[in-house]
């Protein structure tokens, strides 16, 4: 899967409740970071391992596009993307929590290995499509997360052209577009479920 995807980026607290949730200011233009390749997993309804030593693992359930051409000005959203998946941005809280306040880079939270598991890509039926239903994470089988991404500070667009414009857009990119509220701890052992609408997306088991 890695040879195929170049760069990951990722927006942060693009749900304006997900930032309260936190104690987070909701940002004034689109907050970007990126994690390495070595981070992506595939959910195939199996196990994931995760380290158990680093304190606390939270799940941040995200739509996540994948580019399909070379951007270009004024290229819209359903020009662009090809396809989507559900992924988890899967955050060392404790550790984020430390170096936020020293002020340094989020990598040490956000970029470990596997910490970007995704479903299986399908065909891209349009951004005014996906408003249509709901995306959720079950643990355990309850709701845990529930978003739509009508409900995002900056759309898909504005994340899109954000992107291009300051770093970079081209083919084999995939963007992970923020959570919604609700996120919470992984304990060894969970269920995590991922649907769109009423579809499952992707499973997996926790290994800590």
């Amino acid at each position: 899967m890695t040879a195929t995807i170049r760069n990951i980026y990722c927006v942060g607290r693009n749900y304006r409740a997900h930032a309260a949730e936190l104690g987070n200011d909701v940002p004034d233009q689109p907050m970007i970071f990126t994690k390495p390749t070595h981070a992506l997993a595939q959910m195939d309804g199996g196990t994931l391992s995760l380290p158990n030593d680093q304190g606390e693992i939270h799940y941040e359930t995200e739509l996540v596009l994948h580019i399909s051409k070379p951007y270009s000005e004024g290229i819209k959203v359903d020009e662009i993307v090809d396809q989507y998946a559900l992924g988890i941005d899967f955050t060392l809280r404790d550790i984020q929590n430390v170096i936020k306040k020293k002020g340094q880079p989020w990598l040490p939270a956000k970029g470990f290995l596997k910490s970007a598991p995704i479903t299986t890509f399908r065909p891209f039926p349009g951004e005014s499509e996906l408003t249509k239903s709901n995306f959720q994470l079950r643990k355990n089988g309850q709701v845990v997360q529930d978003g739509n991404i009508s409900h995002m500070i900056f759309d898909l667009q504005t994340i899109i052209d954000y992107i291009a414009k300051h770093y970079g857009l081209g083919p084999g990119d995939i963007i992970f577009t923020g959570t919604p509220e609700g996120v919470g701890p992984v304990q060894d052992g969970d269920r995590l479920e991922l649907y769109w609408g009423e579809e499952q997306f992707g499973a997996f088991s926790i290994k800590l």
